[in-house]
């Protein structure tokens, strides 16, 4: 049940595959001006509002989308939209998170 609420709701603390964190590709949800006061070095900025102007994008990216925003609620959310339309997407969490992850592979 637990996992369930961190896919839809997102958790500050998700743990990612490191597989996926090499291979994924990291998109910040959050507003242009969040993203520009810090952001995972590498992702793409597509503002929740604006994810589905951009789904031929997505569709067209090969590797699994890892989605993170602010708390993790946004993420949950383009998590949840995408893999509804078939884009594999995970819920990163917030971006603190990710970027911390990304950060020990390195």
């Amino acid at each position: 049940m637990l996992d369930l609420f961190k896919s839809i709701f997102g958790a500050p603390g998700v743990e990612l595959n490191a597989e996926d964190l090499r291979n994924g590709t990291i998109v910040d949800v959050r507003t242009a001006g969040e993203y520009q006061n810090g952001h995972v070095a590498g992702s793409l900025n597509i503002p929740l509002q604006l994810l589905d102007r951009k789904l031929l994008k997505l569709r067209q990216l090969d590797a699994p989308i890892i989605a993170c925003c602010a708390s993790g609620s946004r993420s949950g959310m383009a998590a949840r939209q995408l893999n509804e339309l078939g884009i594999e997407t995970i819920n990163g969490g917030s971006w603190h998170n990710v970027d911390r992850q990304v950060k020990q592979l390195v």
